[in-house]
């Protein structure tokens, strides 16, 4: 059960903006914080196009984004959204008119980069398509790619070219009554897309998509965005998010979980409690961490697990999550399940045992939705409620 109600220092106020519809997915409002990630394989090559936005779908995201760089790209986009278990953007920069076939391809989403797409005639030809084929717009601005006059006026990527950069676009939208769309405003200086981010979120209302972009490696890249996305969110901006990472797409969408997780905005999955071990450990904490970590993948259902090497902070950790694990000594340690003593487990039996108690409480909170939402009326599977902490 959620206890944001008597712990108000918890909460976090979101920002208010409209609500638009990717495919079936709703961004905004008070749609939960949606998870984003981009395939990397070749987009033509359209089994492994499939086989990667599948991967990802499984992984979490509820929106991939696919780069349409030719005509060739923006066709096969025909084949990869008809597969694809959730909505398509596609990734538009330079020719408008890969945004037109996008759309006619069946995208759900059309990202188009102010810096590079060309004059105000294209971008209503773009508008066009998108109306016509039920697409919404993502206007992405990228300090890296800025217009050359915003470039000249300022001197240098800065928030305020960037803010301005978004406006101008979003001028063009509505003054061609066109309203569908979400903004981001990205870098990959944290300082400058926080900074650009807090402008553009005064502006509007519309929704906003968070990124650090070009972050790094999966390592490098997962801090940089957690502090980037992290204190952002916390201030209550943002709508949807991706992390960008020099890595398999899949780690984006779970990195992005992780943040929103930490943030309590979204719960998916077990949130794994460990602590980082010493010599007081009664067990190889890493090593048993890791290995359940892996075994507990399948789990969709948001709920905590504790593992803590010895008593000191065990069983006050374990006092708080579904399932715990304390070492204690000679070989054994103290099972705690719902927040309360269970029972011992000698340590050679725990990894079996806890992922037998881990998808036992699972069950048993899926079968308690499943009880609560009985008779109501089916939502997208972002809108459906997520069961409490």
């Amino acid at each position: 059960m959620s206890l944001n109600h008597i712990r108000p220092w918890r909460n976090i106020y979101r920002r208010t903006s409209r609500q638009i519809m990717v495919g079936p997915v709703p961004v905004g409002g008070d749609a939960p914080i949606s998870v984003q990630t981009m395939t990397n394989t070749v987009t033509t090559d359209i089994p492994a196009t499939i086989a990667q936005v599948q991967a990802c779908a499984e992984a979490g995201a509820d929106i991939v984004r696919v780069s349409a760089p030719d005509e060739a790209s923006a066709r096969a986009l025909k084949e990869i959204t008809a597969e694809s278990p959730v909505p398509i953007v596609a990734d538009i920069h330079f020719h408008y008119k890969r945004a037109i076939e996008a759309a006619e391809s069946g995208a759900a989403c059309l990202r188009i980069n102010p810096g590079n797409i060309g004059d105000e005639t294209r971008v209503r030809e773009v508008i066009k398509a998108a109306r016509d084929h039920g697409c919404s717009i993502r206007i992405g601005v990228n300090a890296g790619s800025l217009e050359k006059h915003l470039l000249e006026k300022y001197g240098e990527p800065c928030p305020d070219a960037m803010v301005e950069s978004g406006l101008e676009h979003i001028r063009i939208l509505q003054d061609n009554d066109f309203h569908d769309f979400k903004i981001s405003v990205k870098a990959s200086d944290v300082f400058l897309a926080a900074a650009a981010y807090q402008g553009i979120a005064e502006a509007t209302d519309a929704p906003i998509h968070l990124g650090i972009t070009e972050a790094g490696t999966l390592n490098a890249g997962t801090v940089k965005s957690a502090i980037g996305l992290g204190n952002l969110l916390w201030m209550g901006i943002g709508d949807t998010i991706r992390v960008s990472l020099s890595a398999d797409p899949v780690e984006e969408v779970r990195v992005g979980y992780e943040i929103l997780k930490a943030l309590g905005l979204r719960h998916r999955g077990v949130n794994i409690i460990s602590c980082p071990s010493c010599a007081r450990q009664g067990f190889n904490v890493i090593k048993t961490v890791e290995t359940l970590e892996q075994r507990l993948e399948h789990i969709k259902t948001p709920m905590s697990l504790s593992i803590i090497g010895c008593v000191v902070n065990g069983p006050g950790e374990a006092l708080m999550t579904d399932v715990g694990f304390t070492g204690g000594g000679a070989g054994s340690g103290m099972v705690y399940l719902a927040g309360a003593q269970s029972h011992k487990l000698s340590n050679d039996q725990m990894i079996e045992h806890i992922v037998e108690q881990v998808e036992k409480k699972a069950a048993e909170l899926d079968a308690a939705v499943e009880t609560e939402c009985e008779g109501a009326p089916q939502d997208a599977p972002l809108t459906a409620q997520e069961p409490a902490e």
